[in-house]
């Protein structure tokens, strides 16, 4: 706020005692005339009121000049509230900070009451994804005794099942990623012939090529976390791109590219892919659709330090561009 503005506000929080100045000057003048004085010594005691006013209001200018600084304080640093509130001018004021420090209180247990109960949701969630593993590896290992057709659509749809399991455990986990994360040099063609690997059988199933060209093997990043972004793009690639296309992944410059001759993405739903539980027009078209991967892999790529961009068009195929950051970048985010 404007040095000008304090001002006029500090003389409009002042409006009583300005009126009751202004109000005294205006009887010691009448009385004067009244009693027949010389003008002279109707001015001295207009004079000595008038030091005497200033002299009260600079007093009371310059504590409310502090207070209006420790309020600023405190309004950028909420975690000072209510410990550092200046003293109170009035009752009037006290009853304010009385007020603030039980909306202070009432706030704290709010928020550790809903600390508590995300922290339980995180630990069932947690414990959830880890108890349905069980089953998913009994059903497999049951399905790897047969070689039939059904057996083959089965591991399919098991396979999607237990990524939706691994999506659900990532969720959870992004809200602490930045405890989670090991940045180190990592190798592009590992993680992502590893996460080609993963989902091989999707690509078998829906007889879709994948080629992989020469990547860099010293990209500042964590390997898990960089692994669970390019599964997320290739899960997309597969679900979208029909029987008899292909995956291509490369790199444009200091771009890693992840491209499929998918159906393509409307250009108006390209704005919004990232926002959580966002489908557009392919989404509704497939009621499988959450709008959850992509949100998560743009939550994962920003504590990494990546940018994600994405070209599509209609009926084409679409390209998914990741630029990392520099490493000295990385270690000064």
């Amino acid at each position: 706020m404007k040095p000008i503005s304090k001002l006029l506000d500090y003389f409009k929080s002042r409006r009583a005692v300005l009126l009751l100045y202004l109000f005294t000057i205006a009887i010691v003048r009448v009385l004067g005339l009244l009693a027949c004085q010389e003008p002279v010594y109707v001015r001295y005691e207009t004079v000595l009121i008038s030091f005497a006013f200033v002299c009260i209001l600079l007093t009371d200018g310059a504590r409310y000049r502090r207070k209006r600084r420790t309020m600023e304080l405190i309004r950028e640093r909420a975690e000072l509230l209510p410990r550092d509130l200046p003293e109170p001018i009035d009752g009037l004021c006290g009853d304010y900070e009385t007020l603030i420090h039980s909306l202070s209180r009432e706030n704290e247990r709010i928020k550790t009451e809903s600390d508590r109960q995300q922290e339980e949701t995180r630990e069932y969630y947690t414990l959830w994804v880890h108890q349905i593993k069980t089953p998913i590896s009994a059903m497999r290992l049951l399905l790897d005794a047969r070689d039939d057709e059904t057996a083959r659509l089965l591991r399919q749809e098991l396979f999607k099942v237990d990524q939706y399991a691994d999506l659900a455990l990532k969720f959870v986990k992004l809200g602490e990623i930045s405890g989670d994360l090991v940045v180190e040099r990592c190798d592009l063609n590992e993680i992502a012939r590893a996460a080609v690997k993963k989902y091989s059988l999707l690509f078998v199933c829906n007889r879709l090529s994948v080629r992989i060209g020469e990547l860099p093997a010293d990209v500042p990043s964590d390997s898990m976390w960089l692994g669970f972004i390019l599964g997320q793009l290739l899960s997309n690639s597969v679900k979208y791109t029909r029987a008899g296309g292909g995956v291509r992944i490369y790199m444009e410059k200091t771009a890693l590219v992840v491209e499929d001759d998918g159906i393509g993405i409307r250009r108006e739903d390209l704005p919004r892919i990232f926002e959580k539980g966002y489908t557009g027009y392919n989404g509704r078209m497939d009621n499988r659709a959450s709008g959850i991967g992509l949100y998560l892999v743009k939550r994962a790529a920003d504590a990494l330090g990546i940018t994600v961009s994405v070209e599509s068009e209609l009926g084409k195929g679409t390209r998914v561009l990741l630029r990392f950051p520099k490493y000295d970048e990385f270690l000064a985010m």
